[in-house]
């Protein structure tokens, strides 16, 4: 109560002063000023005026702020706020925010200064004034608001000044108010602030969240192809081992023995699909150990796996892939079959895995883009985010040479 009256005083004073001024100035006019009723009619005119102004004034803030301080009260307002993107996307931001505002215009935007300068017309809140260009709080008046927002770099993010005030010069406030149009400029300007920042976050949780159900779905898909090709693997292995019990026990058995380390190693990790080098290569000797029972002379195998590359991550299934597109891609089709070379090799962060063979090579069936090395291409895009890669090339001079390269420490090489 005691700001509204001190407010209301100041007004009174403010305008008293010149209202005395102006009667003083009345009266030393020869021969008219002997009629004092013009001059007291103008005194209680203008003061009933500038009171019910002021109270009008102090009605709209308290509606639009809920409540009446001096800074409410105030007609030029000021905010600071921190925007937590660098002081480029800040502008953005600040600048299509303020060029949103009801009845703003003339925008000045300057990009390398970080300075976005705006009038705000006033909206005629109550309608025309019945007085019109006879009310006296409107004599030194303006019908523009003006408005200055800086954007200052901080780090990572951009500390935003707010300057919301009236085009008139400092000294009217003691004369004039604004109705609380900058403060409700402020205001505004400050909601479409949070709520652009409240998009671009949910814009980015959404992101995420699809970005992660595409990797659910692809790893999904990818375990319905190895489950699809899985069984026929076994029924081809299992079909082989009865016919070898018969005729050759020692080579039958030998058989089970590498199935049953195969089934070992691809029986699913509770830790999830990440695996390491030295597990994988073991699942993938395993398997080509049963093809040599069943291929005999016509498949060699040569590794090249230092022992302390061995406990390297990498995700499961991948070596097996490759090595299984050397044998169906690569010697299989060949009459005499040839060699599967495995060979590990680290450079600085990453490890590179290469598979190669001395079959038929690239031809129009295999091209370097089956499905499977898309599958591949596409776990290493999620699990790396480009930090991993796998390239295949014509090997020399025959044959076909895939390099699977991946961070040493099983995550991506840079943050």
């Amino acid at each position: 109560m005691f700001k509204k009256l001190f407010f209301v005083l100041r007004i009174a004073i403010a305008w008293g002063m010149v209202v005395f001024v102006v009667v003083a100035l009345y009266s030393s006019v020869p021969l008219l000023g002997r009629f004092e009723l013009p001059a007291i009619l103008f005194t209680m005119f203008t003061m009933g005026l500038v009171v019910a102004g002021a109270f009008s004034h102090l009605h709209r803030v308290k509606l639009i702020a809920g409540r009446v301080t001096s800074d409410t009260l105030d007609n030029r307002q000021k905010r600071i706020v921190e925007i937590p993107f660098e002081a480029g996307e800040a502008f953005d931001l600040v600048d299509a925010a303020i060029r949103e505002l009801p009845g703003v215009e003339q925008v000045e935007s300057a990009r390398d200064s970080l300075q976005v300068k705006a009038k705000v017309v006033r909206p005629r809140i109550y309608g025309e004034h019945p007085l019109r260009r006879w009310n006296p709080l409107l004599v030194l008046g303006q019908t523009r608001n003006q408005l200055l927002a800086t954007v200052t770099p901080s780090g990572e993010s951009g500390s935003v000044t707010l300057i919301c005030e009236p085009e008139n010069p400092a000294w009217s406030d003691w004369f004039l108010v604004d109705d609380g149009t900058n403060y409700e400029n402020a205001e505004a300007i400050l909601r479409a602030i949070t709520r652009r920042i409240g998009e671009r976050r949910r814009g980015e949780q959404a992101s995420a969240a699809q970005t992660a159900t595409e990797k659910e779905l692809t790893e999904a898909k990818l375990n319905l192809l190895h489950a699809q090709v899985e069984p026929h693997f076994l029924y081809n292995t299992l079909a082989s081992a009865q016919l070898l019990t018969r005729s050759d026990p020692v080579r039958a058995e030998a058989m089970l023995g590498h199935l049953i380390q195969y089934l070992r190693r691809s029986l699913p990790n509770a830790e999830g699909e990440m695996s390491t080098l030295g597990a994988e290569l073991e699942r993938a000797l395993a398997y080509l150990e049963i093809l040599k029972v069943r291929m005999g002379d016509r498949l060699d195998v040569q590794t090249d796996v230092a022992e302390s590359l061995r406990g390297t991550p990498m995700p499961a299934m991948m070596l097996q892939t490759l090595v299984e597109n050397a044998i169906k891609h690569g010697l299989e089709p060949r009459t005499g079959g040839g060699t599967v070379w495995i060979r590990a090799r680290r450079d600085d962060n990453t490890v590179a895995v290469t598979v190669a063979d001395n079959g038929e090579g690239f031809n129009t069936k295999t091209s370097g883009t089956g499905i499977g090395l898309k599958n591949v291409r596409e776990r290493l895009r999620l699990r790396y985010a480009g930090e991993a890669n796998l390239a295949v090339v014509a090997n020399f001079p025959a044959g076909v040479a895939a390099t699977l390269t991946v961070p040493a420490n099983g995550h991506k090489t840079h943050v």
